[in-house]
């Protein structure tokens, strides 16, 4: 790379990757222009080498004059603590046990011994306070959740169940009653779509994948109706609204929101006239359990509407007025006093959410499955949202998280979404890392965390620019996999890593290290000579046919995803041809498992495929094995079809049948009966 050498020790520094490997192993290189652009967009200038130097001096400036509010350890270790000086600490721990000691003298500070017992411990020296996050070896297994068997679930877009009455979208209702019927059938996981908060004032938004808050719930699969006593008739006109809406094979998100959040506003209004005390009571600790957090999200939806209404323009609370920007701003605290109750709706929706999720949650515990619901935590959020309006010192701006360039999508990948600045993160302790974890953990018996890679490295876009104009930003890797650790043990719930794609030598054995599990999909577990038998698939890890952005298997054997390609113009001329082949090696390796005979079905059986599909993952190795739900019905679209908006419905697929039925239907107890099959064998 050439350029100044100030431009390159900044860059390193900041923790910019100027040298990288494509996905074809070769080395890149990024030019100085856009090191440039990016330095600039995390608020470091580095258009001349005098900016750079400057820039560079005020980083390490900020560096050296306040140590980290918190540090990561395991159990035993040593800990060095930067500037501080030998003598006396005192160690807090979070049941409020406190041990005193002597720190010894160390290079440029001194250390202490990290206790032997994980958790979170306030430490104590002289006038320096800071928290010491001591994580076990690794977190919470699979293999401790289950007691060392093969266990196995089901993977299910959340709005893609039905059940009578739901108004046309899957919801927390729904789901206790498929988590349920799931236990039933031997099920020990569901793992579900991500559930993070939308924008409430813009219907129109569904991405699951690019929310306003990943540390508040999607409202719009909340139901009130077995919480609000007494509830009053549906408003003129919304019964017949939910009808229609119920009977469509589509999700129509705009329609389905303003319905529900109507309906929600009609039991808010009864709970307001006429307030049941149980009721208030548990709204009233929740509230208060929320804290400043979920006010500063109530405040949020409440200003988002109103300053749409006022203005369409301003979406992002960066074009509101200057006070409102600021979430301690007094012009905002004056704006929650006067639309209280507009804030107390929102505060009602998330109380609505969080008891159908925690409902779910414990039915199927009760049930018998060792580990329950599975959440998915979405690798960023709009910068336009309610969590980068509220903690802004530790997001990114300026910039968007996507990929470089690959064999799959040349001119690289902007997904549109931002997520927290490794320097952010570490100037507040990380704090809301450690928020998010919790929130993610807080109605799970695990969390699957999207693009781990995430959390070595994410590349970075300059707003408007080519995502091919982008590069590495490097991330704390330890101490983030350390908080995850931590956060799974203290909550005894499994950490599952989309591990998928191009992924660094030694990052999986991290991974791997550290407890959480990574994905092996039937569709990457190939060699050039066919498909892998399951045997061979990793232990530690999650065994699945497909997930939401790739075919299903009905899809793939029957050649509904080329025709998707062909009618998108993607995919090269010989697809079919190839498709042929690969059917064959995919039944070849269905017989060599055991779990397949004869020969292969035709396209139009594409059932006896998904059977064997089941049982083929079930045979896996893995610890535990997840069947999407598209494969146990044997859908044949797939949910999400990436690179696409309105092309394709994505996020939108409804699924029969309902829930009532779903699990007596011969077909899919068949399927799910040779899945828990395969797992006991050996």
């Amino acid at each position: 790379m050439s350029g100044g050498s100030e431009l390159r020790r900044l860059a390193r520094s900041v923790g910019l990757m100027a040298e990288w490997e494509n996905a074809h192993g070769k080395p890149q290189q990024v030019s100085p222009e856009v090191l440039r652009t990016v330095l600039g967009a995390l608020g470091y200038p580095a258009d001349s080498e005098k900016a750079a130097r400057d820039s560079l001096t005020r980083l390490r400036e900020a560096q050296r004059s306040a140590p980290p509010p918190l540090l990561t350890a395991i159990p035993g270790e040593a800990v060095r603590l930067q500037g501080a000086r030998a003598g006396r600490y005192r160690l807090t721990a979070m049941g409020g046990e406190t041990v005193e000691g002597e720190m010894a003298a160390a290079a440029g500070g001194a250390r202490i011994t990290a206790p032997t017992l994980p958790g979170y411990y306030t430490l104590e020296n002289g006038e320096r306070t800071l928290t010491l996050a001591v994580a076990p070896p690794h977190g919470h297994r699979i293999s401790d959740a289950c007691g060392g068997d093969k266990a196995w679930g089901l993977a299910v877009q959340l709005y893609s169940l039905k059940r009578i009455g739901d108004g046309g979208v899957g919801d927390y209702r729904a789901l206790q009653d498929f988590a349920q019927g799931a236990a039933a059938q031997g099920a020990d996981a569901v793992a579900i779509s991500p559930v993070h908060a939308q924008f409430t004032a813009d219907p129109s938004r569904f991405s699951p994948y690019a929310p306003s808050s990943r540390l508040w719930l999607d409202v719009r699969y909340a139901e009130g109706e077995t919480l609000v006593p007494h509830a009053p008739a549906f408003a003129p006109g919304l019964a017949e609204e939910w009808s229609r809406l119920e009977a469509l094979d589509l999700v129509e998100w705009p329609d389905v929101a303003r319905a529900r959040i109507l309906r929600a506003r009609q039991l808010y209004a009864a709970q307001l006239q006429a307030p049941q005390e149980a009721l208030r009571d548990a709204l009233e600790a929740f509230r208060a359990l929320g804290g400043t957090s979920l006010e500063n999200h109530a405040r949020f939806e409440a200003l988002h509407a109103a300053q749409l209404a006022e203005d369409p323009s301003r979406w992002n609370w960066r074009d509101w007025p200057a006070a409102l920007r600021d979430p301690d701003s007094a012009e905002v605290a004056r704006f929650a006093e006067a639309q209280a109750e507009e804030v107390g709706f929102h505060i009602f929706l998330q109380f609505l959410a969080d008891r159908g999720l925690a409902s779910a949650q414990a039915t199927m515990r009760d049930k018998g499955a060792r580990i329950g619901l599975i959440a998915d935590l979405a690798i960023g959020v709009d910068g336009g949202g309610s969590d980068a309006w509220a903690r802004q010192t530790e997001f990114l701006s300026g910039v968007e998280i996507g990929a470089p360039p690959d064999i799959f999508n040349t001119r690289g990948q902007g997904w549109g979404i931002t997520t927290y600045s490794p320097h952010g993160l570490v100037a507040n302790g990380f704090a809301a890392f450690r928020e998010m974890l919790g929130a993610a953990f807080r109605n799970a018996g695990g969390v699957r965390l999207d693009h781990v890679l995430g959390l070595r490295r994410l590349w970075l876009v300059p707003s408007g620019a080519s995502p091919a104009d982008g590069c590495y930003l490097r991330y704390p890797m330890d101490d983030l996999l350390r908080l995850v650790a931590l956060e799974s043990h203290l909550h005894q719930a499994i950490a599952i890593g989309e591990d998928l794609g191009t992924v660094p030598e030694g990052f999986r054995p991290r991974l791997q290290e550290t407890g959480v599990a990574g994905m092996r999909v039937m569709w990457f577990e190939q060699t050039s000579r066919g498909f892998k038998a399951p045997q061979r698939w990793s232990r530690e890890a999650v065994s699945m046919t497909s997930t939401h952005d790739l075919p299903t298997v009905a899809g793939w054997w029957s050649g509904a995803d080329l025709v998707w390609r062909n009618k998108l113009g993607g995919g090269p001329k010989d697809q079919a041809q190839t498709r042929v082949a690969e059917r064959g090696k995919l039944w070849a390796a269905f017989r060599q498992a055991g779990v397949a005979k004869g020969a292969p079905p035709p396209l139009a059986d594409a059932a006896q495929v998904a059977d064997a599909a089941a049982a083929f993952i079930g045979r896996a190795q893995c610890d535990l094995a997840l069947l999407p739900l598209e494969d146990a019905v044997a859908a044949v679209e797939q949910p999400n079809l990436p690179g696409t908006v309105d092309e394709h419905p994505n996020w939108r697929r409804r699924l029969d049948p309902p829930v009532e039925r779903l699990f007596a239907d011969p077909a899919i107890e068949q399927r799910l009966r040779g899945l828990a099959r395969a797992r006991r064998a050996p």
